[in-house]
């Protein structure tokens, strides 16, 4: 095997092993144009910056750099044929470029790989290089339409106290209410409806931090199941299953909607229908029907509709809307701030 200078002659062998890296590369690269890409081959072959690894008269490898300033350089492809692979032809074609741009001056050198290609991100680990940024990507509409929902799209929610003492969840409201951050227009505890009473309130409505955290102050301070049933930014369906202020089992159906999570914490927030029938005698099969799990909301019906098909498999009355529909309901009780 032998690596040299890369010429124009060799350009068609270097695009033939450019668009073989780009078959195996992951997006956004696939996405790359080829007709840009050959011109700026060229461009780097003419500049002296391109070298080819050969075995046996084929081509199986290249390297392309850049300059990018007086003392820096970037490594802009580096690519080996899977057949030889582990044989040592990138070190070598990594060589001879940083012998070039040694005794050209260069003192500091980068390069791009993909996140997900840990095969490649630990090679060049070994050579030394470090993360320094990170290039993140995604869809251009999906970006526009998360921050149009943000702006926009309202949130609401209720909570569900499984009891029928409606002065206990009044008292409990009323220490806790004047609490929370915000100017509020009150809140509202209904009536018991099928075993729950059921409070609705102004902030939490439009916070849904603010509605975990009343949930969670109502269910310690009267020992109750308590459950918080919502739609965040008119998208994710979200349920919290507190007892005695503790979570036993939450639901999200978009659980990475608002930000990455570490595969653990995904599972985590797929409901669990074993604690759910325990503490609601709702069905596993139907508990598992009613709470799917996506990645983009076009993998799911529309929120409004998930929430109302889950709040029935609860067996939980009112939890299609939130604190603006809820003085009209029969017996309400106004809790004001």
């Amino acid at each position: 095997m032998t690596v040299r200078r890369a010429t124009a002659a060799d350009l068609p062998e270097l695009e033939g092993l450019w668009r073989a890296f780009l078959a195996e590369a992951p997006p956004p690269r696939e996405e790359a144009c080829p007709a840009r890409e050959v011109g700026e081959m060229r461009e780097i072959v003419a500049s002296g910056l391109g070298w080819v690894a050969e075995r046996d008269g084929a081509a199986v490898g290249m390297a392309l750099a850049r300059r990018r300033g007086v003392r820096a350089a970037r490594i802009s492809d580096l690519y080996v044929r899977p057949e030889v692979r582990r044989e040592g032809v990138a070190g070598a074609l990594m060589r001879a470029v940083l012998a070039h741009l040694a005794d050209d001056g260069v003192e500091t050198v980068d390069l791009e790989v993909a996140a997900s290609n840990a095969a490649a991100r630990a090679v060049v680990a070994r050579w030394g290089f470090r993360e320094e940024a990170l290039l993140l990507a995604a869809p251009l509409a999906g970006v526009a339409e998360r921050l149009g929902k943000a702006v926009q799209a309202p949130s609401f929610g209720s909570i569900h106290a499984q009891t029928d003492d409606v002065d206990a969840i009044v008292k409990a409201v009323e220490t806790m209410v004047p609490r929370l951050p915000g100017r509020s227009r009150g809140s509202i505890v209904t009536q018991p409806r099928g075993g729950y009473v059921t409070v609705y309130d102004d902030v939490c409505d439009r916070d849904p931090a603010m509605l975990r955290r009343l949930a969670r102050e109502i269910s310690t301070r009267t020992g109750l199941v308590v459950i918080v049933l919502g739609v965040e930014q008119e998208t994710v369906v979200r349920m919290i299953l507190f007892d005695r202020g503790g979570i036993v089992d939450e639901y999200a159906s978009l659980p990475e909607f608002h930000r990455p999570l570490p595969p653990g914490e995904v599972v985590a927030l797929q409901a669990n229908p074993v604690v759910i029938e325990r503490y609601t005698g709702a069905s596993q099969a139907s508990v598992r029907a009613a709470a799917p799990v996506a990645g983009t909301p076009s993998d799911l019906p529309p929120a409004r509709d998930l929430l109302a098909g889950l709040a029935a498999t609860l067996g939980l009355t009112g939890a299609e809307h939130g604190w603006s529909d809820a003085p009209a309901l029969d017996g309400a009780i106004r809790v004001e701030r």
